[in-house]
C-alpha cells in the first residue's frame, strides 16, 4: 500500500473520530493530511521505502497560538500519541510522543519556518531567490485531507503560484548553466583530454537542464533522487529522461561524445522552443546564453532583474 493512501486511511479510521469526539471545539480548525520529507508525500514509494521511516500517520497542523493554546496542543499531541500503534499490517516506530518528525502535531507556522525560514504568505522576493527548488516543492507535496479553515490549502497554493520575476530569474540561471556545460565546455574538454572533466560538464547540463524543465513547467524541481520519477509526469517528460540519463550512463570515447553533444544540442533547441512559445524571449539564435540573458531582461522588478543572472544556481 503507498504511504499517501495508508496515512489517508489510518486518518479516517482513528484520526478523524478522535478530533470529533476529544476537540470539537478546533475540528473545524485543525487542518490534517502528509505533506513533507519523504518519498511517500510525493507517491513515489515502493516495497524497499518501508525499510526505514515509514508507518501508519499523518500530520495535524494547528493554526496559531492565539487561536489554539499551548494546553490544548499538548493535549492533542497526547491523543494522537494513544492511537493504535499498528494499522493494515505496518507498526508506528516510536520516535517521539508526538509522531516523530514526520507525522503529527505540527503549528501551521512553525511547519512552514522549518521548510522554508518563513511563512508563504511572508516570503520577499529574497525568500523565493535563496530557497533550493527541493525545498519549495516539498512544502506542497503530498495531500491535505482535510482544512475547513483553509489556511494550510491558501500557504500551499502561495508557494505553487511562484512570482513570473522569480521563474525567470530562477530559470534565467539554469539555462545559462545548459549553455556553458553542454553547449560550451563539454566539447572543449573532450578536446584538451579531460575525459572526467567532459563527463562532469554532461552531468552539469543534466542537473540543469532538468531544473528548467520543471521552471518551464511552472514547477519546482524535487529533491535529486525523485527528479527522474517527476520529470517523467511532466509533458514529453519521459522523452527528456530518456536523453538526460543516456548523458549520464555513456561514456567519452571518440565513438559516442559527437553523438552526445548532439544530444545536448538537440535539448537546448527544445527549451528555446517552448522559451518561445511561452513569450519568454527575444533571441532568435540556437545559443542558450543569448536567450538566458533575454528571459532575465524580462523580469519586471529592477531590483530582482539587476541581481547577477547566477544568484539562484
Amino acid at each position: 500500500m503507498k504511504g499517501l493512501e495508508l496515512a489517508e486511511k489510518y486518518y479516517r479510521a482513528f484520526g478523524e473520530s478522535m478530533i470529533r469526539e476529544q476537540f470539537p471545539e478546533w475540528e473545524g480548525q485543525i487542518a490534517a493530511g502528509l505533506t513533507g520529507s519523504g518519498s511517500e508525500c510525493y507517491g513515489y514509494d515502493d516495497g524497499i521505502s518501508a525499510d526505514h521511516d515509514f508507518e501508519p500517520g499523518f500530520c495535524l497542523f494547528l493554526p496559531g497560538e492565539e487561536q489554539l493554546d499551548r494546553k490544548a496542543a499538548f493535549q492533542l499531541e497526547r491523543a494522537y500519541a494513544k492511537l493504535p500503534a499498528e494499522f493494515e499490517g505496518y507498526t508506528r516506530q516510536k520516535m517521539a510522543p508526538t509522531g516523530g518528525q514526520r507525522h503529527g502535531v505540527f503549528r501551521r507556522e512553525e511547519y512552514f519556518r522549518e521548510k522554508l525560514g518563513c511563512l508563504p504568505e511572508e516570503m520577499t522576493a529574497q525568500d523565493w531567490l535563496r530557497l533550493p527548488d527541493w525545498a519549495l516543492a516539498e512544502a506542497v507535496n503530498g495531500k491535505i485531507f482535510r482544512d475547513d479553515a483553509g489556511e494550510m490549502t491558501r500557504a500551499r497554493e502561495i508557494l505553487r503560484n511562484m512570482p513570473e520575476d522569480i521563474r525567470r530569474k530562477r530559470l534565467a540561471g539554469h539555462l545559462l548553466m545548459m549553455a556553458q556545460s553542454g553547449q560550451y565546455n563539454y566539447s572543449r574538454c573532450l578536446k584538451h583530454g579531460e575525459t572526467g572533466a567532459a563527463q562532469l560538464a554532461a552531468g552539469t547540463f543534466v542537473d540543469h537542464a532538468m531544473a528548467a524543465a520543471f521552471l518551464l513547467e511552472g514547477k519546482c524541481r524535487p529533491y535529486y533522487k525523485w527528479s527522474f520519477r517527476a520529470l517523467k509526469e511532466l509533458p514529453g517528460g519521459e522523452d527528456l529522461a530518456r536523453s538526460l540519463e543516456w548523458l549520464l550512463t555513456t561514456g567519452n570515447g571518440p565513438e559516442i561524445a559527437e553523438d552526445k553533444y548532439f544530444c545536448m544540442e538537440g535539448i537546448a533547441s527544445d527549451v528555446i522552443e517552448k522559451l518561445q512559445e511561452q513569450e519568454m524571449t527575444q533571441a532568435i539564435c540556437g545559443d542558450l546564453e543569448k536567450h538566458a540573458y533575454s528571459v532575465n531582461d524580462g523580469i519586471r522588478d529592477a531590483v530582482v532583474r539587476n541581481l547577477n543572472v547566477m544568484v539562484c544556481v
